[in-house]
């Protein structure tokens, strides 16, 4: 008697699980039409670069930025992530050792987003590397949410790193 009911147990678990991977597909269907979203992140890093990039040495600065999708969303659109070209800024006699650097890049973005609220994902690498080219040091950081500049703006993030 309890195996007849095992099947029909199966089937209303294969129903239920149906009915909840359809609804965020048919609330996006009915929701808001995908928007654009353009602009420009310029993104600067306040570094204390320490001991770790003596003089002669450099900063290096990159960083990577991505829509925030919810989960099992925008599937059918997937948006590829945005990197930044490296920035470098040179550390400069022994004094500069233990006082700020300014690392600057610059994002810019273009794609197709259903939800602009979502925002961004922001990641980042920043280097000290030796006169010679040898990597000193590294701090790096994922996932940092992040709002859209206003449509074609330019939203200016700072951050601070130190060594």
């Amino acid at each position: 008697m309890k195996r007849a009911r095992m099947p029909q147990t199966l089937l209303l678990a294969l129903l239920a699980s149906a009915v909840v991977w359809a609804a965020p597909a048919a609330n996006q269907r009915a929701g808001a039409a995908p928007a654009a979203a353009t602009g420009v992140y310029a993104v600067t890093f306040n570094v204390i670069p320490g001991s770790a990039a003596a003089a002669g040495g450099v900063i290096a600065c990159k960083a990577k930025i991505a829509p925030n999708l919810p989960a099992f969303r925008d599937m059918n659109r997937p948006v590829a992530p945005v990197e930044s070209a490296p920035g470098v800024v040179a550390v400069a006699g022994p004094a500069r050792a233990g006082s700020p650097v300014l690392c600057s890049v610059e994002i810019p973005f273009a794609w197709t987003v259903s939800d602009r609220s979502a925002g961004i994902w922001l990641s980042y690498e920043v280097d000290a590397v030796s006169g010679t080219g040898v990597t000193q040091a590294a701090r790096s950081r994922q996932w940092i949410g992040i709002p859209y500049p206003v449509t074609g703006g330019t939203a200016s993030v700072r951050l601070n790193v130190a060594f």
